[in-house]
């Protein structure tokens, strides 16, 4: 029987990648996460989506008055925000339009806060009949049961939870892809804290480069 991935599976190619929110105010009332972390993972999904070339696109609200976290803004400087003035960005017609315009049906999509400006678009973007990742680890809440029951929420209503280093690997899925191993091993150690650090000890200590298997 030949290998066949999960067609649920997200992959370079099939999707791509809405980033919602991820400002300073808002960033002070998160309260479910550590927000350090939330800023690393986020910077993390945009530097992985540019080594696989998924499209990519941020948001802001009302970003007169607060911008996006610095590395962010740095990590994601190609592309111009959307700014807008809904809680619910699909909503908005612009960004509508830019999920549409890439004609890729998987949507994968972190922010804050996870129990309005995430939940909305997802069950909004699965009612349009997208398929809809929340990386549940780029995204903050008021609290962690407002994030959780909005994670819960989501997935009830069909959306598929997924973590940031599980996107990433995801998206390599397999080490003899040398155009992009050498990039993400980087990642791995740069934003992944012990098990980055790890995968790049196992990385020197199989000698895996390219050319050696």
């Amino acid at each position: 029987m030949p290998a066949r991935p999960a067609k649920t599976l997200l992959s370079p190619d099939n999707h791509s990648l809405l980033m919602i929110d991820h400002q300073y105010l808002q960033m002070l009332t998160i309260r479910s996460h550590d927000a350090s972390e939330i800023i690393n993972d986020a910077v993390a999904l945009v530097e992985a989506a540019e080594i696989f070339k998924v499209p990519m696109l941020t948001t802001t609200a009302f970003k007169e008055r607060q911008g996006l976290v610095a590395p962010l803004a740095e990590a994601s400087k190609a592309v111009k925000p959307i700014d807008r003035t809904t809680l619910n960005s699909w909503e908005d017609p612009r960004i509508v339009d830019w999920v549409e315009k890439t004609g890729r049906k998987k949507l994968v999509i972190a922010g804050q806060w996870t129990e309005v400006c995430i939940a909305m678009p997802v069950l909004s973007a699965l009612d349009a009949g997208f398929e809809v990742y929340v990386v549940t680890d780029a995204c903050g809440g008021a609290s962690c049961e407002a994030h959780d029951m909005a994670v819960e929420r989501m997935v009830q209503a069909g959306a598929r939870p997924i973590t940031t280093w599980a996107y990433v690997s995801e998206l390599q899925r397999d080490w003899a892809r040398a155009a992009t191993a050498e990039q993400v091993t980087k990642l791995f150690a740069q934003r992944g804290g012990a098990f980055g650090q790890g995968l790049l000890w196992e990385w020197d200590l199989l000698s895996l480069k390219e050319g050696t298997r």
